[in-house]
This record gives C-alpha cells, structure tokens and sequence, in this order.
C-alpha cells in the first residue's frame, strides 16, 4: 500500500471519530467510506457519477445442456435491459446508476443501443474445442481495458449476462483455486439435478481436455471463458490503472476478477465486493480472495443486481461521511 493511501486511510478515519456519533457507531459502512477513500486516493471522495457495465456474451458450451434456459434468450436480455424491464435497470433507476451494457459476443446480429465490442458471436463449444483462440481473449481484455478507461464514474459496478456462463466461470474457478470441479459447480439460472450432474461432468471434461492453469491465465480464459468474462478481467485491470474503484457482483463476475487478479495482483486493491450469492462456489471464492462482502441475501440474479445495492449502500455511507456535522460545528 503506497504512503499516501495510507495518509487518506488515516485522515478519513480521523474525520469519522469528529462527526457528532460515537467512534465506529456505524461499523462497516465507516470502514465502507475508508476502504472506497484510499481507492480513489481522495480525503473527501465524491460519487456522484454512477455506473453499471453489463457485459454480455453466449457460449457454445450451452449445447452440451448445461443451462435451465436456451442461448437466444441472452439476446432477448440485452433488450430487456435496453428497454428497462431488468431488475439491474429498474435498481438503476431507484438508484441513480447509469446501467450501460456491453455486446461482448452475443449470438445475435447487433443489438442498437448497446456499446458494440463484440469479439465473435459466442464462444466455441469448450466441451470438445476452446471456446476462444488466444488472439481473441486478447481483444475481449483488450476492449475491457479500453472501456475502464473511457468510463466517465467514480465508481464502476461490474454485471453480465450470458446463458450458460456459470459453467464457464466454475472452470475458471476450478483453475484459479485448486477447488475440485464438483466443488464450484452451482444450479447457475435453476438446472435440476440432471443438469447438475451434467454441468460437472462438462467441467471436468473440458479441464482434462484442455489442461488450463493458472499461471496462464489468457490462456484460462481461452479455453474454458466466455467473451464477457475475459472483457470483464481487462475492464477491472484498465479500472484500477485509473483508480476506479469496482462493485463485483456476484459468482461469475468473481471468477473475471480471479483472472485479473492472476495478471495484475494489484488490482485486488480496487475491488469491493457487493454481496455473496446463492450459487453454490460464491462463498469458498469470496474466502479464497479474502473479500468481506457487504451484502448476503440470498440472490443468484447476476445482471449487476448485487452491485447495485453496493453501489446504493456505499452511496449513502459517503453522503453520512461527506455531510453529518462534527463536534466543532456544535459550538
């Protein structure tokens, strides 16, 4: 942690202990508004620029029948998003967080309206080939990249969509980890038990079939990642090169942090963690980053939903920091 972070840490806290309260009487929300200070590097940081990028993109992998929900529907998604009848619009809404979706490489001809970065039209079948070349994780996380750093906010919440990503983001969750397929595969939009069985055995097909570690992480990305997710690593690594604090969402925006975190270790430090979700590997990865998420209802949503109410909740703790009365204007 660099010195003037630490300086920032230090005089935040200070300003919490002057506000007419008892010191640490609003527990997380004040290391919240600490945390969020020393990211943007700022005493008295302001949020009042508010985004939300969903990144979008299909996977081959679908065929295999991993997912409860057939590929077109992420197409029909992106428009849903567009016209504001998704949870993470209507939370934008509520929220005043501008809800920006990203065609990473949806399956579908291009959608108006949405920021067109598509790579391809849907990842490969990673069941029997990779889902990308390595050229093409490249672009993804190269476009990522280029979007953090035309991001016109002061904080980024990170969302998706794509049918049958949460197979996806159990391998890469596998690889990164060391945690046994079976261990990270979840019911994703509600497989039943036939699907379950079906998204591990997929999982473990592919990770023998392909052998992805995690010291190559483009090369993770690769072969068993979807478009979106490799966008998503490049955004939170373009984000934090700009101090542009990010609210990750849920299990499969948690696994495109696992990749960034395993090309650039630093960006760790700009990340803040929304919620736990209900899928089945978001907590054991949550302990393996040693995140301490703000938020724990239960949700398995995706979309940005979870970062929303992060964003919403760290909203609030900086308007307590940023405009509560101190000791000093008592006299």
């Amino acid at each position: 942690m660099q010195s003037d972070d630490l300086a920032v840490r230090a005089a935040a806290a200070e300003r919490w202990d002057n506000l007419t309260k008892p010191p640490g009487s609003l527990g997380r929300l004040e290391e919240l508004v600490i945390e969020y200070a020393a990211m943007r590097g700022e005493t008295m940081p302001g949020i009042e620029r508010r985004s939300i990028y969903v990144f979008c993109g299909d996977h081959g992998v679908t065929a295999e029948g991993v997912s409860a929900w057939p590929s077109e529907v992420t197409a029909h998604m992106v428009r849903n998003f567009l016209r504001g009848g998704a949870a993470v619009s209507v939370l934008g809404r509520q929220l005043g967080i501008d809800v920006v979706v990203v065609d990473a490489g949806v399956a579908a001809d291009p959608i108006a309206g949405t920021l067109d970065r598509r790579v391809r039209r849907g990842t490969a079948n990673f069941a029997v080939e990779p889902a990308m070349t390595r050229a093409e994780a490249e672009m993804a996380i190269a476009h990522g990249r280029a979007l953090a750093a035309e991001a016109n906010a002061q904080i980024a919440g990170l969302g998706e969509m794509g049918i049958g990503n949460t197979t996806a983001a159990s391998a890469l969750v596998a690889v990164f980890t060391g945690l046994a397929p079976a261990e990270c595969i979840g019911t994703g939009a509600g497989v039943d038990a036939a699907g379950l069985a079906r998204k591990q055995s997929v999982v473990e097909r592919a990770l023998a079939l392909h052998r992805p570690v995690g010291a190559d992480p483009i090369g993770a990305l690769a072969a068993v990642g979807g478009l979106e997710i490799a966008m998503m690593a490049g955004f939170v690594m373009g984000c934090a090169a700009r101090r542009l604090p990010v609210m990750v969402d849920g299990f499969i925006t948690t696994a495109a942090v696992l990749a960034a975190i395993a090309m650039e270790p630093a960006v760790r430090g700009n990340l803040l963690f929304a919620h736990c979700s209900a899928e089945k590997a978001h907590r054991a990865v949550l302990g393996y980053l040693q995140a301490r998420p703000l938020l724990d209802l239960s949700m398995r949503l995706g979309e940005g939903s979870g970062a929303a109410l992060g964003i919403g909740l760290l909203t609030q703790a900086v308007g307590l920091y940023r405009d509560m009365a101190t000791f000093a204007d008592l006299r």
